[in-house]
């Protein structure tokens, strides 16, 4: 639950914020009172998400934006700055391999595997955007005396699975640069920190478990609550980031994860395979 006055007179912007957990993030920093503008590649999904927002009293605005292309991002800034006066908040959410041209299936493999467009893009989306982002936007925080930037990185940048360069070394890389940056903007009252969220069911995963229910209870073994993640989940620690209530905390990857990278990983496969020698026909993704 919201509260209204928590960012009141602040500016925030998210990318990706059409669903997913920018969906949420943008919806939660409105529902606190911030200006919000979402900046997504699919404006269509970011409009609607917009009107949710307006339904409910909040202020918002659109626009479409590639994070992995300089200009966009620039106007991007340009974009807020000019319709509400100030810069308080960026949410570096966006990761949208599907609207560079590429598939997840094509950024899958290890070094042997990927392509060279594969990884020059995923490393834009993954990481130069997060670059471009803040360098536009520090300036105006600079001005307003203060900001908070929190960048999403993931599980996956903390431990590490086979098949998955980019992401991995994405997802790792967002960690380091979050850190680095957080020395260089602290003196100006600027915080940055990076989130590192456990599985998420956003909109479009929720589609693939809506068919396979057991095998979304299978990943819920996997965390000792025994539940995996909601859009909310990550969205309400992104509004404690960015609020006063975090104003000593900066240059960490926190982990919202259920737990999941706490565990001793022989204990846990132990469990996981009594599970699925009680549960055989469980469906597995991977």
């Amino acid at each position: 639950m919201g509260n209204s006055e928590r960012f009141t007179g602040r500016v925030a912007i998210v990318t990706g914020g059409a669903q997913g957990i920018g969906g949420a993030t943008a919806r939660r920093l409105a529902s606190d009172g911030a200006s919000v503008l979402i900046a997504d590649i699919d404006a269509e999904r970011a409009e609607a998400n917009a009107e949710r927002i307006r339904s409910t009293g909040g202020t918002v605005s659109v626009i479409r934006t590639d994070v992995a292309v300089a200009e966009d991002v620039e106007q991007m800034v340009h974009t807020a700055v000019t319709k509400w006066g100030r810069l308080d908040i960026l949410v570096n959410n966006a990761f949208s391999v599907a609207g560079g041209g590429l598939d997840s299936g094509s950024i899958s493999g290890g070094a042997t595997d990927v392509s060279e467009l594969a990884w020059d893009r995923g490393m834009g989306v993954l990481v130069k955007s997060i670059f471009l982002g803040v360098k536009y936007a520090v300036p105006h925080m600079r001005q307003a005396g203060a900001g908070s930037i929190i960048n999403l990185s993931s599980v996956h940048g903390l431990m590490m699975a086979e098949g998955f360069l980019v992401y991995e070394a994405g997802k790792s890389a967002v960690i380091g640069v979050t850190r680095q940056m957080a020395c260089d903007y602290g003196p100006s009252g600027i915080r940055v920190n990076a989130i590192c969220p456990g599985h998420i069911v956003t909109e479009r995963q929720g589609v693939q478990w809506q068919a396979h229910p057991d095998g979304l209870e299978f990943f819920a073994q996997q965390y000792p609550v025994r539940r995996t993640g909601t859009p909310d989940d990550i969205a309400g620690t992104i509004a404690f980031l960015a609020s006063d209530d975090a104003s000593f905390i900066t240059g960490q990857a926190i982990a919202v994860d259920g737990g999941l990278t706490i565990q001793l990983q022989e204990n846990l496969g132990v469990r996981l395979a009594k599970y699925i020698k009680a549960h055989p026909d469980t469906y597995l993704p991977y």
